[in-house]
């Protein structure tokens, strides 16, 4: 019995591992998103929210690699407004996602 709960342990933790490792790829765009946490953005990108988004606080974020080239997605809420905009490599803003094509 002690062997099959060291066995249930030892999964169990290889799973949470994972879950916080995992990259998702979206079949649609054939794109590899991977969450990025908060403090973790550019310093561009949170610079420019904070000019050109005043009163808006950053929900998530993601960086997404299609076809080698990285950029930044990064949704952003304020009241019930919620915006995806779209930051490249180097934390220039690139465009803002139309609403229908917002993730969640």
């Amino acid at each position: 019995m002690k062997k099959v709960l060291i066995v249930l342990v030892l999964f169990m933790a290889v799973l949470a591992v994972n879950a916080q490792a995992t990259k998702t790829t979206d079949t649609k765009d054939k794109g590899v998103r991977t969450p990025v946490m908060v403090a973790d953005l550019l310093k561009p990108i949170t610079d420019n929210i904070a000019k050109d988004y005043v009163g808006y606080t950053i929900k998530e974020a993601e960086s997404v690699t299609k076809n080698n080239v990285v950029s930044y997605h990064v949704v952003v809420v304020k009241d019930a407004t919620t915006m995806t905009l779209v930051y490249d490599k180097d934390g220039v803003f690139v465009k803002k996602l139309p609403p229908a094509t917002e993730k969640k």
